[in-house]
């Protein structure tokens, strides 16, 4: 879908932010010998993977690499790997690398972040597999590891990069029509995933249906539950919703980026992308407060610089 951008579209954007928070990322580099094989390492290894809640990590495809911009010219694809605890995010890259990357027919792993200085060392720890026939190695500008598999041999970096990265950036769609609005949901992923480069969406298909709201109503215990403000079904239930009348359907776009300013572009674009079907009554965005993080990202100011850019590049 093009983007389009007119009064009647910014009308349906509502004047608000996205609470956002900080988490680390680690961001890798899988390669093999076709993009089959890559987009089957990387779909697995990201599995389980949406929400820090209750998931063991967020992670999530960022995107596909041609051959002619990877180290060892094969294509591949970047994958995002995120958690509050830096331990933890070491221990999830060492798991699902070693246990989905390593055994997926001809796939390689390169640092994703080469120019950040931070380093965890992941590949040394999954060397190990090699039980003693494992060996460092230079190949392709970088220091890897060679673990004999019987297909051949397994090259993975030894170190990989780390960073503070914005997580929970989001958009939120009301629509009148529910098939619709998952149009509209589908749609923004899309021009995402086509227009911004250095951020995941890690719910599936890169959209929720269960947004979640901070701590609980009933249950002390919980730390998320329903955000019901946006639940359809409740909205004659409870005296703070924000569902109109007319509105059947709520989709969320979660979207996590290695800058601020990464996460507001996918915002701005995905917002003026699912403004543009007829069924969608409004675009917003969640905030909780300040409960949730030190980040404000505002929408309006999110799409306008998304117009600055299309406005740019066709005066170009």
């Amino acid at each position: 879908m093009n983007i389009n951008v007119n009064e009647e579209v910014l009308a349906k954007i509502e004047d608000t932010f996205a609470e956002a928070f900080p988490m680390y990322v680690s961001r890798v580099l899988i390669t093999a010998r076709d993009r089959y094989w890559a987009y089957v390492a990387g779909t697995l290894a990201t599995g389980f993977a949406t929400s820090i809640i209750m998931c063991p990590c967020e992670a999530g495809i960022e995107g596909f690499v041609s051959p002619d911009s990877t180290p060892d010219n094969r294509p591949g694809v970047l994958v995002q790997f995120w958690h509050s605890d830096l331990g933890l995010l070491k221990q999830q890259l060492i798991l699902r690398l070693s246990q989905v990357v390593l055994t997926c027919p001809t796939t390689r792993v390169f640092d994703g972040l080469p120019k950040v200085k931070r380093k965890l060392t992941v590949g040394t720890t999954i060397a190990k597999f090699g039980d003693g026939f494992e060996r460092q190695v230079e190949a392709f500008g970088r220091k890897m590891w060679a673990i004999p598999v019987m297909e051949g041999e397994f090259l993975i970096e030894e170190k990989v990069g780390v960073m503070k990265g914005v997580a929970g950036g989001n958009i939120i769609i009301l629509a009148s029509d529910p098939d619709e609005g998952l149009r509209a949901a589908k749609s923004a992923v899309r021009a995402i995933r086509k227009y911004v480069r250095r951020v995941i969406m890690p719910f599936p298909g890169g959209v929720c249906r269960a947004g979640s709201k901070p701590g609980s109503l009933k249950y002390p215990k919980v730390k998320a539950t329903t955000n019901h403000p946006y639940c359809p079904t409740l909205r004659d239930k409870v005296p703070d919703t924000r569902v109109p009348e007319n509105v059947k359907c709520v989709y969320e776009i979660v979207i996590n980026g290695l800058t601020q300013e990464d996460v507001a572009k996918a915002m701005g674009i995905a917002a003026i992308t699912a403004a543009q079907y007829r069924s969608v009554i409004k675009v917003t965005a969640g905030n909780y407060g300040g409960k949730l993080g030190p980040y404000k990202i505002f929408l309006k100011d999110a799409v306008n610089k998304v117009i600055e850019l299309l406005t740019e590049k066709t005066t170009q």
